[in-house]
């Protein structure tokens, strides 16, 4: 399996992680202090403030990007483009995604911003490669 193929299943797992620190970090929190409450985790999530509230939003939008980015590798693939290049523009993305939850979590929206950018111009990339 291409280091692109791994990076696409990081891709996918990467939201889980995220909002994996808000979840954790109220886990010694009881559920009626505002804890996690894997009952009602919706309801759980509304009434989160702060950093995790932005942890929950960065999980979404890992979700939301990881279309593009699995279409981008696997066109990129089919279209025999130099796996050297796909590869490397794969880990480019994960690494941008981690700057990304970086940047969201610390509330720098315009680099957070700036940072969402760069990854939709490596997926975009990918198509072109081929």
């Amino acid at each position: 399996m291409s280091i692109a193929n791994w990076c696409v299943m990081a891709a996918c797992f990467l939201p889980v992680v995220t909002v994996g620190f808000a979840k954790g970090s109220l886990g010694r929190v009881s559920r009626r202090n505002g804890g996690y409450d894997n009952h009602h985790p919706r309801d759980w999530e509304q009434k989160l403030t702060g950093w995790q509230q932005r942890a929950i939003a960065a999980q979404k939008n890992g979700f939301e990007a990881l279309p593009l980015f699995i279409a981008g590798v696997l066109i990129a693939q089919m279209n025999h483009a130099n796996q050297s290049t796909i590869d490397l523009l794969a880990m480019s993305f994960i690494g941008i995604r981690c700057l990304y939850v970086g940047a969201y979590l610390a509330d720098k929206a315009t680099l957070r911003s700036l940072i969402w950018f760069a990854g939709v111009a490596v997926s975009i990339a990918l198509f072109c490669i081929g």
